[in-house]
């Protein structure tokens, strides 16, 4: 079996918003097309063209739109993906990574509804941007604060990962 069928089924990091804000277009992708498709096609400063993550055809295992995705969406291969397909890490282990990523951001969003925001709504980076720009309120103790801390901590351990692990 092929790393992308045991790995990629089981993370979807880079299709719901944990590892990138947005994917652009390359040039020979269809935006039209992809808009019916259900991407949100935006433009990116003057020329570019980009759809936002969390991606909207991504089922939180599965490409809706797997055999019809844009060029960007085809030429990624993760680290992960990468070290695993060269034999120079196992399944086993990648899936535990996956697992500990997973976990990690799953910590940071649940974290960021506490803070009153819906992660869920735009790209991880964005509701911890977001959050890490509202004044703390401390009328009512520290808990606004320490919330604060931890969501630092968090972000900051699963950034740590992602650039260790995936990103490379």
């Amino acid at each position: 079996m092929h790393p992308v069928d045991q790995l990629c089924t089981n993370c979807g990091l880079c299709c719901d918003s944990t590892l990138f804000a947005d994917t652009e277009l390359r040039p020979e992708d269809d935006a039209k097309q992809l808009a019916q498709l259900g991407l949100t096609i935006t433009k990116k400063g003057r020329r570019k063209l980009a759809f936002a993550q969390p991606c909207a055809c991504f089922d939180g295992k599965y490409c809706k739109i797997y055999q019809d995705r844009p060029t960007q969406c085809r030429l990624f291969e993760c680290g992960l993906l990468k070290r695993t397909g060269a034999g120079k890490m196992n399944v086993d282990t990648a899936l535990k990574t996956i697992s500990e990523a997973k976990t990690l951001a799953n910590k940071v969003r649940a974290l960021l509804r506490a803070c009153g925001l819906n992660p869920e709504e735009k790209a991880l980076i964005h509701s911890y941007s977001e959050a890490m720009s509202q004044p703390i309120d401390l009328s009512h103790g520290d808990e606004a604060a320490v919330l604060h801390g931890q969501l630092m901590q968090a972000f900051g351990d699963l950034m740590k990962l992602l650039e260790k692990e995936f990103l490379q």
